[in-house]
């Protein structure tokens, strides 16, 4: 077995190979040492991750479509993160799964993955780990959960949690009713079922090259996800058998066809800090501006929540990302392979569209100039984005008084004082939520707006936050704002009663203070007081290390890759 990886392990007759075989003799037979591809099955199931609570179905699936093939399926649990569940956020521990998973796949005889991943973070830390190591990879991901139903009413999970809360805080919603929502929102095992975090990375990382095309989106509890984690069992053997491995299909060609696969389906904001974090571990040249020169002229052709109507289980039968891109094919990179071995764009001219409310042709789109934009300006030296398809079009030039937050916590006490000094033209402003921060950057940059203005009819203002936003968010929020205030950044600067300028058309956020005083400005203590300031764990190597939005908030000494080699025995 010596052309494996696996046989440097288990090759050879001396004590440390006897020890390696001998310990995984519980079942598997001597042949399973021939010469036979062994397979890592990444797998981020977890109660804790109810999004990913059935990877483990999943996983079955994977290995039986490796032992077809010829390999030998080796389950691999790895950190899992459960966006709903962990606080402060799951993002600040994105580096860290990423990191650990890379070193276990590094460490451990396998010659390939599959990439298990669903809950927003965990394909983006699968990627980042499968770009560092280098091993021959692909990515399944969960899928999807069933649309539940609430009066009637198709329930997006995320999106309608946003706003039955607010019209709970408005009075036009009783607790009780809202309360009993909870039950019908979350129909089945998947994950989020509107243009989330979790729908937006699947598709994307299919865009990337790194799923078979076509699987990405397919409903978590629909057969079809078992039949194509099956197929990527079986490629994962072949991945091994021609070394095809991620550094040798992702290029800023496969990075550029992910920007105009999120522009085109309404993807989350959370896609601009993976993809950069993704590419960094490939060394590939990606920058925030990329977003916007790529993304920003690509019509939005999915009509979907948080920025239309519909839900991924009605994306899948109207033809699902494949026949979006076919639309958009002449923006696409046509030499950007995927896992298959052969060009994304192959797979476009079997593609159709099923239903032309859910997925709109290229010239009758929900929105002419959709994806990210990207702002410049004294408030964002490094740049900030807004989602345009998910804000209100005439606040999408505003100028407004500033009235702003230091921390989580001081906007949770005086959001719904009566007393709070605010109208609908104010701009809030809420800092401290970034990467060093909060730390890990939370996704709280869409704050809820002052009760009092909700029981006026208020549905949307201007939001200014160096934090993130969930993808399942919307409204006229600019978020990621870099640097971010416990960075330096000017927006720990900003004081109640400035006046901020937001122009989307023209890529700006300023605060219109005169430039002398603006300079001279420091912090307010508080300001600085808010900021996290760990001693010892995970959080203290975090904000130590971690770099800011506008280069996807990675660790400094996680840039780049380590390759697949170890040199040295276990014994």
């Amino acid at each position: 077995m010596s052309g494996q990886r696996s046989a440097q392990w288990y090759g050879g007759t001396d004590r440390n190979a006897y020890i390696h075989r001998a310990w995984m003799r519980r079942g598997l037979p001597a042949r399973a040492f021939d010469g036979r591809p062994h397979i890592a099955i990444a797998n981020t199931a977890s109660d804790l991750t109810p999004c990913n609570s059935h990877l483990d179905e999943v996983a079955q699936s994977v290995k039986q479509g490796v032992y077809e093939a010829g390999g030998i399926p080796l389950n691999l649990p790895v950190v899992s993160l459960g966006e709903t569940q962990v606080r402060p956020t799951a993002m600040l521990w994105r580096n860290m799964a990423a990191m650990a998973t890379e070193e276990m796949l590094r460490a451990n005889p396998i010659d390939g993955v599959v990439l298990l991943g669903g809950c927003d973070k965990t394909i983006p830390a699968l990627l980042m780990a499968a770009a560092s190591v280098d091993l021959p990879a692909v990515v399944v991901p969960g899928g999807p959960m069933a649309t539940g139903t609430f009066r009637g009413v198709p329930l997006g999970c995320g999106t309608d949690v946003w706003k039955l809360s607010e019209e709970v805080r408005a009075g036009t919603l009783s607790r009780q009713e809202f309360l009993g929502s909870e039950s019908s929102m979350i129909r089945s095992r998947g994950h989020c079922n509107t243009m989330g975090t979790a729908s937006t990375m699947a598709l994307v990382a299919e865009a990337l090259g790194t799923v078979i095309p076509g699987l990405a989106g397919t409903p978590a509890p629909d057969s079809r996800l078992l039949e194509g984690a099956h197929d990527s069992g079986r490629l994962a053997v072949e991945l091994v058998a021609e070394q095809r491995r991620p550094s040798d299909l992702l290029t800023r060609g496969s990075f550029l066809n992910a920007i105009v696969a999120l522009a085109a389906i309404g993807g989350s904001t959370n896609a601009v800090v993976h993809l950069l974090a993704i590419a960094g571990r490939l060394g590939i040249e990606l920058t925030q501006d990329d977003f916007d020169r790529t993304g920003g002229g690509v019509p939005l052709l999915v009509d979907l929540q948080p920025a239309g109507r519909f839900l991924m289980d009605d994306l899948h039968r109207a033809g699902g990302l494949l026949a979006v891109l076919r639309e958009v094919r002449d923006l696409l990179d046509p030499d950007a392979l995927t896992v298959t071995g052969r060009p994304l764009v192959d797979y476009l001219d079997g593609a159709r569209i099923w239903d032309h409310e859910v997925i709109r042709v290229r010239d009758q789109p929900l929105l002419e100039h959709a994806g990210i934009a990207v702002l410049h300006g004294n408030l964002a030296p490094s740049g900030a984005i807004i989602k345009p398809a998910a804000a209100s079009p005439h606040l999408l030039r505003h100028r407004g008084r500033a009235v702003v937050f230091d921390s989580i916590e001081d906007l949770h006490a005086r959001i719904d004082d009566p007393d709070l000094d605010v109208d609908a033209d104010s701009v809030l402003v809420l800092r401290g939520c970034g990467p060093r921060g909060y730390p890990g950057m939370p996704e709280v940059a869409n704050l809820p707006l002052p009760a009092k203005l909700l029981r006026a009819g208020v549905r949307d203002m201007v939001r200014i936050c160096d934090g993130r936003m969930s993808g399942t968010a919307y409204g006229t929020v600019v978020l990621h704002v870099a640097p971010e205030a416990a960075a330096g950044g000017p927006l720990a600067r900003v004081r109640t009663g400035d006046v901020v300028v937001l122009d989307v058309a023209a890529r700006r956020l300023d605060v219109d203070v005169p430039a002398p005083e603006w300079e001279l400005r420091q912090p307010a203590a508080e300001t600085v007081r808010a900021f996290a300031a760990p001693k010892r764990g995970w959080e203290r190597l975090y904000v130590d290390t971690v770099q800011q939005a506008d280069t996807g908030a990675d660790l400094d000494f996680l840039i780049g890759a380590s390759g697949d080699r170890v040199a040295r025995e276990s014994h």
